[in-house]
């Protein structure tokens, strides 16, 4: 891969150890800084949520990183740390009290107060325009394992539109970050040599409560795309600092055996989500990365299956967000 700004790269990359990127659309900029990280044993970590670019990458550069021993580390911030995070912990917790992790894990948003940034809506925009130009990107969008190097699991669960799930007893609706958040998961599954199993399901997805007020929640979630529209901010339009300040987020990880919940975990961080909290989750991955992981061999990587708990560490320690078993049945 060519780049008119190559030299410039490689002279950014041969001065540092770590580099973070926050610079979007990926699928636009972020290929020839992945490849000169990669050429100049550099490792990487940025925020994308963009399915095809990562797996443009891993196909691109995950044998030259491993050779070159550099660590590229993808989707560092609100996509996808809670997700990832959220699900090894809930297996690690499985596996340390009941000697086996759970085959079913569902996740359930129970609240969460942001706002997007124009940076963010480019992003989705680029990725689904890319349909135009290459109609077989679908195939990687909609394969839950497309970012596994060939390997094919089971059957997901639908989770593209709302339903009454018996076993958490609940409305739930399509959540907007699933599609790249559920990938990731899979992807640290098999990266981590299937700690969680070869028949592993997951599912994501908004709690929208019981009863006839629980449905009318979950069809309009349903129906509402906060990314798209007229009122879509600009890139480099994004929330004021107050309302920055004043975000959060409330994560459930359900694990089930035989249609019923034998434990729940959380996942809980202040600071909008998609802003306080992704700027300090991204800084604690490149410091995890830089002084914590000097055992992980290069390739490219999602948080869980490359710092793990090293990870959930420093998010903890540094108040980012928390970790909690809420419920062992």
């Amino acid at each position: 891969m060519i780049s008119k700004f190559s030299k410039s790269l490689d002279n950014l990359a041969s001065s540092c150890s770590t580099i973070i990127s926050t610079v979007g659309p990926y699928l636009k900029y972020g290929l020839p800084l992945v490849e000169s990280c990669v050429k100049n044993h550099t490792n990487y970590c940025d925020l994308t949520g963009e399915v095809p670019f990562i797996r443009e990458s891993i196909d691109l550069f995950h044998e030259k990183a491993l050779n070159n021993k550099c660590r590229v580390i993808h989707s560092c911030g609100f996509d996808s740390i809670p997700s990832d995070l959220g699900v090894l912990f809930l297996q690690n917790e499985a596996k340390n009290k009941h000697g086996r992790p759970f085959a079913n894990v569902k996740c359930r948003v129970r609240s969460m107060k942001g706002e997007f940034s124009g940076g963010t809506a480019a992003s989705l925009r680029a990725t689904l325009g890319s349909l135009k130009t290459n109609p077989e990107m679908f195939n990687i969008l909609v394969d839950p394992f497309t970012l596994c190097e060939g390997f094919k699991g089971p059957d997901q669960p639908v989770d593209n539109k709302p339903y009454y799930d018996e076993v958490l007893q609940q409305w739930s609706a399509p959540f907007f970050m699933a599609p790249i958040n559920t990938k990731n998961v899979h992807r640290s599954n098999y990266q981590l040599n299937f700690a969680y199993g070869e028949d592993f399901l997951y599912e994501e997805m908004f709690a929208c409560g019981e009863g006839e007020k629980g449905e009318a929640a979950a069809k309009a979630i349903a129906s509402y795309n906060p990314m798209m529209g007229e009122n879509v901010p600009k890139p480099g339009e994004g929330p004021s600092k107050e309302s920055r300040d004043n975000g959060s987020y409330n994560m459930a990880f359900y694990g089930v055996i035989d249609g019923k919940v034998e434990m729940t975990a959380s996942v809980i961080g202040q600071g909008d989500p998609g802003y306080s909290s992704t700027s300090k989750m991204i800084t604690e991955s490149a410091l995890c990365l830089l002084n914590d992981c000097d055992d992980l061999p290069g390739g490219i990587y999602s948080t869980a299956s490359s710092m793990g708990t090293m990870l959930i560490k420093r998010l903890e320690d540094n108040d980012i967000m928390k970790f909690k078993l809420e419920d062992d049945g």
